[in-house]
């Protein structure tokens, strides 16, 4: 009597899902650098106007402290989601997957049918066809102007779009922009056209640091050996191909030596080997067993889990053990770092440079001591539009006396962008000090502000007045 095989129903394909991911992250990228509140972007590292623009707030070049939050929640992100999924970024979020499906399965499969199916991954396409050599070269012609829009894509998280369309209508003044646009594209060209997916085996750093990365509960792309069969020996040498020398050797063994997950796989391994640093976790090669097993109305052998659960049958994997907890601990912590750095943010610029020269003496015509110090202000606007400055002086309460602002005597604008230098000059006809040896230094605080603005738009700056020792007053009275 034969064996009932009955269909089980199939879930929706990892494939299915993954399309309607890179979908979302393309519209995300392609519109995010066009979205602006306040004449702020989401996201813009501008080295031509030296600006950070983070979370639609903005930030000067000074304030590039934040990078390195945002370079280390980036690098602890995806070594964190690598523990927890195993090569999952590279399956579903990095670019260069991302294109080479845009490349692969669309252009070369669907639009051009180039390649006759996309579960068919292995088998090149016959290129002594002309029909192909035609196919092939309007695929790598659509596949160019893509390439050009994603680098352009790219440049606008450094140089936004409103300015990028208008530099790109004066290519002679602006050979930075337009050469890194041409070589980005070119590479994008000889990338997905020509290196595949050898840029993942080969060229990225990434597989080379995962297998440190992995523990036992990391979930990934996972053979059942125990259900379907050792294919491979300890050595990592194919000692079966065909399902009746598999189950003479193991009665037990469901693997049905199809292939179906070898062939479908873009990084052209034997997931049934075992871990291998190819692996990007796509999980095609899950959808392909699914499939073949579910005719014979049984479970995938291929299944996205952890050795701890599938093959050392130890229990449940544990998603929320010590390493996940502690990289989760970490990202949090660097979050409110970056937002509590972030906060602080100055809504002005403002560097104080003290003169060389330590002070000039002058007398008065009613015959008091005049003692002026000299400045340079060197003040940026970082707001959205003009705005009106100026700035008052703090002395010690101990201090008897006070400084006036000689120069200048009115408030002043600032356009956004540009740093203004002002010269200023603070006078006192008062005795700050009776030092009859040295020179006597005070503490002054400057307190700038914008105009209609003071609670807001304010900074506090520490200085130094110069005021002579006793015996230069007296000569000069």
């Amino acid at each position: 009597m034969s064996e009932k095989k009955t269909n089980i129903k199939l879930p929706t394909p990892w494939r299915i899902k993954r399309y309607y991911f890179f979908i979302f992250l393309t519209v995300v990228s392609l519109i995010l650098p066009w979205i602006k509140i306040d004449e702020s972007h989401f996201f813009l590292l501008s080295f031509d106007k030296l600006q950070l623009h983070l979370a639609f707030v903005q930030f000067d070049m000074q304030e590039l402290y934040l990078m390195p939050f945002l370079l280390m929640i980036l690098f602890l992100g995806i070594f964190g989601m690598t523990v927890l999924g195993g090569r999952v970024f590279c399956g579903w979020i990095c670019p260069q997957t991302i294109f080479r499906v845009i490349y692969r399965d669309l252009i070369e499969t669907k639009l051009l049918k180039l390649r006759k199916r996309i579960k068919n991954k292995q088998q090149e396409p016959d290129m002594s066809l002309t029909e192909n050599k035609i196919k092939k070269v309007i695929a790598i012609l659509i596949w160019t102007a893509l390439s050009l829009l994603a680098s352009a894509n790219l440049l606008w998280y450094f140089v936004p779009p409103e300015d990028f369309f208008s530099y790109l209508a004066n290519p002679s003044d602006h050979m930075i922009l337009v050469g890194t646009l041409l070589i980005s594209a070119l590479f994008l060209i000889y990338d997905i056209v020509f290196l595949q997916e050898d840029y993942c085996i080969y060229v990225c750093p990434y597989s080379r640091i995962q297998s440190v990365l992995y523990d036992e509960h990391t979930v990934m792309a996972l053979y059942n050996t125990n259900r379907g069969g050792h294919i491979y020996n300890e050595a990592k040498e194919k000692i079966f191909t065909k399902q009746k020398d598999l189950q003479a050797f193991e009665p037990h063994a469901e693997c049905t030596a199809c292939e179906s997950c070898v062939t479908v796989c873009p990084t052209h391994i034997d997931i049934r080997k075992g871990l291998q640093l190819e692996c990007i976790n796509c999980l095609e090669c899950v959808d392909a067993c699914t499939v073949v097993m579910g005719k014979l109305g049984k479970p995938s052998l291929v299944t996205w889990s952890s050795n701890y659960e599938t093959i050392e049958k130890k229990g449940k994997t544990q998603y929320f053990r010590p390493k996940v907890l502690a990289y989760v601990a970490l990202l949090v912590g660097l979050a409110v770092g970056m937002v509590i750095m972030g906060s602080k943010k100055e809504n002005m610029l403002l560097n104080i440079n003290k003169e060389n020269r330590l002070y000039s003496i002058s007398t008065s015509s009613d015959g008091r001591v005049i003692v002026d110090n000299a400045y340079e202000f060197l003040l940026q606007n970082t707001q959205n539009e003009k705005m009106k400055y100026y700035f008052e002086v703090i002395l010690p309460k101990d201090i008897k006396g006070g400084l006036e602002i000689l120069k200048p005597k009115e408030p002043f604008y600032v356009v956004p962008g540009v740093k203004k230098k002002k010269i200023v000059v603070l006078r006192t006809y008062d005795k700050l000090a009776d030092d009859a040896r040295h020179d006597t230094i005070v503490p002054i605080t400057i307190r700038a502000y914008a105009l209609g603005h003071e609670d807001e738009i304010v900074v506090f700056r520490d200085s130094t007045f110069t005021y002579p020792r006793a015996d230069v007053i007296e000569d000069k009275k």
